[in-house]
């Protein structure tokens, strides 16, 4: 069976995990590597032996390639988005979808009228932790799921970030910067989203950059950088979630925890693919650490590009779905708009839980 071929338009820091994982799957072939700055694309291809380095615009006109890897910088994330569906090729982006709901949209538009598949990170669902956590709510192990806490808080970006100006502007922010990771994975495990509603602020209008290369420079932030948000599942579970660039002094709270009828489960890190996991049944004195049931536990940025090459080869739904991904950024909207309304925010999107993973080996979860 000929292997899919991939090219990956932008070259960046985030390509590198990309690379170093898909270079050694035997079903897909990234070919090219693409980049504004040709030269970080010649060292990327050299570096990871791809045979090609070129344009964007060379790379998304080359009939050879079936699946093109998005890893441009937000802003961009539409427009290459519409321009690889518009070449006939399928398309996997980094987080977020997009920037507007508006593009969003147009991009499942697009790979609708074109017959494509969308996909986009995150793909740490996939991994080792969280599939353990959904086969433990699946298995009962805390019975009836009736609610949940997601907490992603911390200092912000300026401290050690070279370039953190992106994350203090329109489009930029905890909320669209991690929110795709928690809430993304508190979809694959309660399912979709009925509404939300938020406050948002901008506690500090100026940051200092204290990093290099730009210490001492001044940052206007544009972008609400602490929001509380409530959540109400389709399946009548309420979540609470925080996201903050504003705890200077850090934080003891947990990532993420779900709530059921006979006991807690404790999520691990959902930018992270293994664990630990815990769980503290209602008749248990403290938490006990659960063996992880699934594999794929170390930094295995990819798996998303990887379970879609399986889809087409198997003619079902990508997991890390273009529909997932618009559920989650209509979300991300939904609690600045609530914020800025005064009131819930009724979701108009919906989507399918993911379908679980099997257990046990690597080699076997897409089968």
């Amino acid at each position: 069976m000929n292997k899919l071929k991939a090219g990956i338009v932008g070259c960046g820091k985030i390509s590198g995990i990309y690379l170093q994982n898909l270079i050694l799957n035997p079903e897909l072939e990234v070919v090219a590597c693409a980049d504004l700055n040709l030269a970080r694309a010649r060292a990327s291809a050299e570096e990871y032996g791809i045979p090609k380095a070129c344009t964007p615009a060379e790379l998304l006109a080359d009939p050879a390639i079936d699946i093109v890897i998005n890893l441009t910088i937000p802003a961009a994330h539409a427009e290459v988005c519409l321009q690889a569906l518009e070449a006939g090729k399928h398309v996997y982006v980094e987080k977020p979808l997009a920037v507007t709901r508006e593009e969003g949209q147009a991009i499942l538009a697009k790979a609708a009228e074109k017959g494509r598949l969308v996909g986009s990170a995150p793909d740490t669902f996939l991994g080792g932790g969280i599939q353990t956590c959904i086969k433990l709510i699946e298995d009962g192990w805390i019975g009836v799921p009736v609610a949940a806490s997601a907490f992603m808080i911390g200092r912000g970006h300026e401290h050690w970030h070279p370039d953190p100006e992106f994350y203090y502007a329109k489009g930029g922010g905890p909320m669209f910067d991690m929110g795709p990771y928690y809430l993304t994975a508190l979809v694959a495990m309660l399912g979709p989203i009925r509404r939300v509603t938020g406050s948002a602020g901008i506690s500090y209008p100026q940051r200092t950059i204290t990093s290099q290369p730009k210490f001492g420079r001044t940052i206007q932030v544009e972008t609400p950088t602490h929001i509380a948000g409530v959540i109400d599942f389709r399946s009548g579970a309420i979540g609470t979630i925080i996201t903050s660039f504003d705890a200077f002094g850090g934080t003891e709270l947990p990532r993420i925890e779900i709530y059921g009828s006979e006991g807690t489960l404790s999520v691990p890190d959902p930018n992270t693919f293994g664990g630990p996991v815990r769980v503290r049944r209602y008749d248990a004195t403290e938490f006990s650490l659960m063996p992880l049931t699934h594999g794929f536990t170390d930094n295995c940025r990819g798996l998303g590009v990887l379970d879609m090459a399986s889809a087409l080869r198997q003619g079902r739904t990508n997991r890390a779905n273009g529909e997932l991904a618009y559920h989650v950024l209509e979300a991300m909207h939904g609690f600045h708009d609530a914020s800025t309304h005064g009131k819930h925010y009724e979701m108009h999107s919906s989507c399918e839980r993911p379908a679980p993973l099997k257990a046990g080996p690597a080699r076997s979860i897409f089968d």
